[in-house]
């Protein structure tokens, strides 16, 4: 299947229209908008904008809520307690990011968990907020599952990513974000927009068995076996379980995913593979300030340091370059930014539907 390359102003200027014709204010689809041109200009697609029509369709179902009513429940001078009303994941964790920045300014470090928010993209565009204030972020996410413990044939745990940023001096900032499955979700998602096969080892059918067919991938399966597992259950000890909102346990006593909200229709739907009937996310942002520990200039060096010594030692056979975390995509960043992104023929095809829907034009050239 070929591909569509659209430059990404134009892009982002779609999904902004997109998301204030199902009911967001203007400056939260702003914010929308940029998390996920963000990532496909980035090269992770998985996280773009194909994520566009299943957001609308879960505001059509009532479980993604464009008009929240976000609302800090406690606080303490280094901790937030932020419930999200089904907000957009992007508007209520880049609201959660910048409270914790301001607060670690004050305390050194701040810790946020947010509960009942809806899918937040990219996570790594939170961690590289702090990082571009000369802090050091970091963000995790927890779901219902939809991922295999080690050991199990059918899903158990969340395949929840974490990301880190730190900054640099010379070097753009270090940034790893990454699941605890061996690929995110999106990607097998990505896979079916591309008519394209997936790995083995990436996912399992619904009899457990090994599948590279994205449609009948029905659980990811976790990075280094107990290690990804075992990452992602502790996350959700602390995120999902430390604000009252347990999501794994539920699903494993075979009982329904969070409480109703207003408005929400309690009806099943069917959903895509790797995703709960009922969409929830809880999470947790920190924010960390540097100079509380050393001075920020000398650890910028140090981490350049880092990243010259690391480039610098001798490469494996079949490896032509060492790779920091965050390298890569920022290659792809640089060229997509003057080249455009390229967009699968089945992305292309269910943004037309939703462009035709609102009667938007779909900028492709």
């Amino acid at each position: 299947m070929g591909e569509t390359r659209v430059l990404g102003d134009p892009l982002k200027q779609f999904a902004k229209e997109i998301f204030v014709r199902v009911g967001m204010p203007p400056e939260d689809a702003e914010t929308e908008s940029t998390v996920l041109i963000w990532a496909n200009l980035r090269g992770v697609d998985s996280h773009g904008v194909l994520l566009i029509p299943w957001y609308v369709e879960n505001v059509d179902k009532c479980m993604m809520n464009p008009k929240p009513n976000i609302q800090i429940m406690k606080e303490t001078p280094a901790t937030l307690l932020i419930d999200a009303d089904r907000a957009f994941g992007a508007v209520v964790t880049m609201f959660a990011m910048n409270r914790v920045i301001e607060k670690a300014k004050e305390v050194g470090v701040c810790w946020a968990a947010i509960r009942n928010t809806t899918h937040q993209g990219a996570i790594g565009y939170y961690a590289l907020m702090a990082a571009e204030k000369g802090m050091a972020g970091l963000t995790f996410v927890c779901n219902p599952p939809n991922m295999v413990p080690y050991g199990a044939k059918v899903p158990g745990v969340h395949n929840s990513p974490i990301a880190i940023s730190v900054p640099a001096k010379r070097h753009r900032p270090l940034i790893l974000d990454m699941a605890t499955s061996v690929v995110a979700a999106g990607k097998i998602h990505l896979a079916l927009d591309k008519g394209v096969p997936i790995p083995v080892g990436w996912a399992i059918d619904k009899d457990g068995n090994p599948t590279t067919d994205p449609k009948e991938g029905t659980a990811l399966l976790p990075f280094g076996g107990p290690k990804g597992s075992g990452l992602a259950l502790m996350f959700e000890c602390l995120s999902s379980v430390m604000v009252g909102n347990p999501l794994l346990e539920p699903a494993l006593l075979d009982k329904e995913v969070g409480p109703l909200t207003q408005g929400e229709k309690p009806e099943v739907i069917q959903v895509r593979p790797g995703y709960s009937s009922r969409h929830i996310q809880n999470s947790v942002v920190v924010a960390i300030d540097i100079s509380t520990f050393t001075d920020v200039e000398g650890y910028k060096e140090h981490i350049d340091n880092l990243i010259d010594g690391l480039k610098a030692l001798p490469k494996a056979e079949g490896f032509s370059e060492i790779f920091v975390p965050g390298e890569p995509e920022n290659r792809i960043f640089d060229d997509r930014s003057r080249n455009g992104i390229p967009l699968p023929e089945g992305t292309v095809r269910k943004l037309r539907d939703i462009a035709q829907r609102f009667d938007i034009r779909l900028p492709l050239g």
